[in-house]
């Protein structure tokens, strides 16, 4: 999205963007003034009538220096005195024009980021985040949410800025840099700074004693360190994560839910993985029954890597897909005993742990403290809870880890690209095992899918979504989740159906429930009209669903538990 849309959404522009359009107009104004003078000028004083198109075409050439008008010479020496200004002051605009516009369009010289921040109040400011910036400020974008980024990288602040971010470059250690940030009107603070967030909550406390300050780290251990020092809240994306990766595998061993949202009274929806040797493995979502069996309805499923929402009713469910279901508890859990293989423990039901960092460690107490699932660890590093030393990217440890066995596999390794080997490694080794991988970058989320990987978690996507979930108390099918749901007004399809709303032909969205005068309807007619008041239920991926609120200009609304 470029700056001018980003600034039009806003419904703010910056201090650059408003000196452009001031000058603009007042060019046009200083032309239509040169343009009447001369015109009436030729009329009066050199007894010349003609067109004020005629006069506007020769003050256009003289101010352009393209050519002096065909109207030359000119008898009246006051006529020729304006002739001169008017060159002189087309030759002054031109450099001006140059030095505002062209040079800092064109070659990015001296570029002034504060100036092209708008004003900012009850806005969030956000400190040396390095975990794909653009995840969080499309996320704080999407949920309406005012920010300015503080990057002492200029480079990235200057990249940030000219794709239509509010970003700016200093030192979040530095009083000046929160006060050009306009600290004073700021609801909250963001500090991702490392080793330095200390420093940085201390730096804002001595600005702002009473504004929120929320730490985000990766050792969960400096909670404590965090806390005492300033911050309101600490969070630890790669802990959640462990955790989430976890969970997941513990739910293929078991019927238990993990993530689910309610809807409302009655109505939930949730996420089941299919396992390998399950009812419905290898049955066509037509052929499986799922709602005459379970009462569960299917909304949307991730096959082979790709949502399909609907799904398909003739595409196979395999082993890799993740189905996006809603209905009542019972009815989702039955169905997460449905999506589980009949048989008993045994050592096909054991994980293995590759990679012992601080996801790897969360992953871990999950598993063996709350499930007590049998775990086999791997890690390039001996410690005292690695089973197996050496590179989880080979073969051969691999197969000392037991994978060629195991019923799952949680790839925790921090480096992407070892973690996509790996994953290749592993399907070649046990074509049967559940993979389930963290991933560094979001947009390596397809790769690992692609590699073979039946469930991805990415550290920026889960670090958004807690800040999110921390600022705006938002609900989005849990922060480990590949989907998202959001409660969004109705009023830009009023008196259209379902059918004509074109929801999800232009976004990749899809309306799973819609609610008027307090009453939420669950099977939607596509011919239902919608009215100004309802409110539509809509899920899709986050990018999809953050197309539906630009392309509709809406904001969400919390959904109620």
């Amino acid at each position: 999205m470029d700056l001018l849309s980003r600034s039009i959404r806003t419904g703010d522009l910056s201090r650059r963007s408003r000196l452009i359009i001031y000058y603009l107009f007042g060019l046009a104004a200083l032309v239509l003034t040169y343009t009447v003078i001369y015109n009436t000028g030729m009329s009066v004083l050199e007894g010349r009538e003609q067109s004020i198109f005629r006069s506007f075409q020769t003050v256009t050439e003289t101010m352009t220096t393209t050519g002096y008008g065909a109207d030359s010479p000119w008898e009246s020496p006051w006529m020729n005195l304006f002739m001169v200004f008017m060159q002189l002051s087309g030759i002054g605009v031109g450099f001006f024009t140059l030095r505002v516009i062209i040079i800092p369009l064109f070659t990015g010289a001296e570029i002034d980021l504060d100036r092209r921040l708008s004003p900012k109040r009850d806005h969030v400011i956000v400190c040396e985040y390095d975990r794909d910036s653009a995840v969080l400020l499309d996320e704080l974008e999407q949920l309406g949410i005012d920010y300015v980024l503080i990057s002492s990288d200029e480079e990235e602040a200057i990249d940030l800025s000219d794709e239509g971010y509010s970003a700016i470059y200093g030192s979040p250690q530095d009083t000046s840099a929160f006060e050009r940030a306009s600290i004073t009107n700021a609801r909250a603070v963001i500090t991702d700074a490392g080793e330095a967030n200390v420093d940085t909550i201390l730096t804002v406390r001595s600005i702002r004693p009473d504004v929120e300050i929320i730490a985000l780290t990766d050792d969960s251990s400096l909670q404590d360190v965090l806390e005492t020092t300033g911050a309101d809240s600490v969070l630890s994306p790669r802990a959640v994560l462990g955790h989430r990766l976890a969970q997941k595998a513990a739910s293929l061993f078991s019927s238990e839910l993990h993530d689910t949202v309610g809807i409302a009274e009655g109505l939930e929806v949730t996420e089941i993985s299919v396992r390998r040797g399950s009812a419905l493995d290898g049955v066509s979502i037509r052929n499986s029954r799922i709602r005459e069996r379970t009462g569960a309805n299917v909304v949307g499923a991730w096959i082979d890597g790709e949502l399909q929402l609907p799904p398909d009713p003739d595409a196979v469910i395999g082993p890799n897909t993740v189905l996006l279901v809603s209905g009542n508890h019972d009815a989702l859990e039955e169905l997460g005993e449905t999506a589980r293989p009949v048989r008993s423990r045994g050592r096909e039901e054991e994980v293995v742990v590759a990679g012992l960092g601080e996801v790897g460690h969360a992953a871990l107490s999950v598993i063996e403290d709350e499930n007590d699932i049998p775990a086999t660890t791997v890690d390039v590093t001996d410690g005292p809870d690695v089973d197996v030393v050496g590179d989880v990217a080979s073969r051969d440890v691999l197969r000392e880890a037991g994978v060629e066995s195991a019923g799952v596999l949680l790839v925790c390794v921090p480096d992407d690209s070892t973690a996509l080997l790996t994953t290749v490694l592993a399907r070649s080794l046990n074509p049967d095992v559940e993979i389930l991988v963290r991933m560094s970058d979001s947009d390596a989320t397809t790769k690992a899918l692609r590699a073979g990987a039946d469930y991805v978690l990415s550290v920026p996507r889960i670090s958004a979504r807690m800040v999110a979930r921390e600022l705006r108390g938002e609900e989005v099918l849990g922060a480990g989740s590949q989907i998202r749901i959001d409660r969004v007004p109705a009023e830009p399809f009023a008196g259209k159906t379902l059918a004509q709303s074109g929801i999800y032909e232009r976004t990749g969205c899809r309306v799973i429930a819609a609610e008027h005068g307090g009453e939420l309807t669950v099977s939607l007619d596509p011919d239902r009209t919608i009215a100004a008041d309802d409110r539509l239920v809509i899920v899709g991926t986050d990018e999809a669903v953050q197309r539906f609120l630009s392309v509709f200009d809406v904001s969400p609304r919390p959904l109620e538990k």
